[in-house]
């Protein structure tokens, strides 16, 4: 596979670092430097979304005529890599790269004209509605039910684990409306509006401390036909459509930064040896071996590129980037922890929020590497589990 870059994609690359040294703001980098979730907190990321969205760069993967820049799969990879790079904030995936790819598919022209515009300005913040108590990754066992009255439904149930709930406007989610037959054919995808009457959002706050996912109940909660994407009872289909635009990012380019954070680290720690960690011949080679899977990963990223460029889906190879992009990250993670010692362990909730004016204990390098690793354990259970990913690819690629 040849990854060296063409003279036009050389060119765009550099065009790409310009704007990103001008546009991103040392008050954007500090921010996201703090950022230990794998969601960025939504006063970071909205105001780096207006700024890509003026630039017309925030939706690499959309087509033109819906607002997209209209690069090719390379010049997507490129700019993922470089924003990467420069130490930019996330963005919001839930409305960009999840539910936007489902609506214009399987949405309505007045649905797409209505929700499209407002997922790229930021306008609308979405959230997920998936998971549910006693559900987890078995989305065909949800219970959520959505009963329909007249023009509506009416919901009754509740949400787990929901991502940002608490500063959402919007959720996608899933609900019942057939109990009999095969629970994969009962389900039905539905757009709600979270100011609607009987929606009730209670925080979930995590083992790191962080405030990041929600319970959410919903009592009575009507919601138009209107806001159905796709047939009555046949939710399935493009939850499994909008699943492969979840999974899909392997992510490469954020590991490599992460590893060089780690060799830094490495660096400036001392190794019970004597010199630095990185003289510690276990330490690093447990380094290079998580730089030759980070490779790999790159190597599956490439090869799904080329099946995005002739008109493929992911397919079967999200679930693959997914399971092994999350595993490498929480390696990378326990690296971390084992080059920072004990300051890892110590709790510093306080230092760690934008703009703290509170002394850090230890070295500033190890601040936010034990909240990392905790809200990284979370990586190989969303968005499917490891698991889940793994009897998919054994069933599709071994066909076991």
């Amino acid at each position: 596979m040849n990854l060296d870059l063409s003279d036009d994609e050389r060119a765009f690359q550099a065009q790409v670092r310009a704007f990103l040294a001008e546009a991103l703001t040392p008050e954007l980098k500090a921010a996201a430097a703090l950022t230990t979730s794998v969601f960025t907190d939504r006063d970071v990321s909205i105001p780096w979304q207006k700024i890509l969205h003026r630039q017309g760069w925030v939706a690499p993967s959309w087509p033109v005529e819906h607002g997209g820049p209209g690069w090719n799969e390379m010049q997507r990879y490129i700019f993922t890599a470089e924003c990467a790079r420069a130490g930019a904030p996330g963005l919001a995936p839930m409305g960009l790269r999840m539910v936007a790819p489902v609506i214009m598919k399987y949405g309505s022209p007045q649905q797409q004209a209505h929700y499209l515009p407002r997922i790229l300005s930021g306008e609308d913040y979405w959230c997920q509605g998936y998971s549910e108590p006693g559900s987890g990754s078995d989305l065909a066992s949800l219970q959520l039910r959505a009963t329909p009255d007249g023009d509506d439904y009416v919901l009754d149930g509740s949400k787990i684990w929901t991502t940002h709930a608490h500063w959402a406007n919007r959720m996608f989610l899933l609900a019942r409306t057939r109990f009999e037959g095969k629970p994969q054919a009962g389900i039905t995808f539905l757009l709600m509006d979270m100011a609607s009457p009987g929606v009730t959002v209670k925080p979930i706050v995590t083992l790191a401390g962080d405030h990041e996912v929600n319970q959410v109940f919903f009592d009575g909660v009507r919601v138009p036909k209107a806001n159905r994407l796709g047939a009555e009872n046949d939710g399935w289909t493009v939850a499994k459509a909008l699943l492969e635009f979840e999974r899909g990012g392997g992510g490469a380019a954020g590991h490599k930064v992460a590893l060089a954070r780690v060799r830094r680290m490495a660096a400036a720690e001392a190794s019970d040896g004597g010199g630095s960690l990185l003289d510690d011949a276990g330490f690093t080679a447990r380094l290079a071996a998580l730089e030759i899977a980070v490779q790999a990963i790159e190597m599956t990223e490439h090869r799904v590129l080329t099946a995005f460029a002739s008109g493929q889906s992911p397919g079967p190879a999200s679930s693959m980037l997914k399971t092994q992009s999350t595993e490498a990250m929480q390696k990378i993670d326990e690296l971390a922890i084992e080059a920072a010692g004990f300051y890892a362990a110590v709790d510093q909730f306080d230092a760690r929020q934008l703009g703290a004016n509170v002394d850090v204990i230890g070295p500033q390098h190890s601040l936010t590497t034990m909240p990392r690793y905790l809200n990284n354990r979370a990586g190989s259970i969303y968005g499917g589990s490891n698991e889940i990913q793994r009897d998919i690819m054994a069933r599709l690629v071994l066909g076991l």
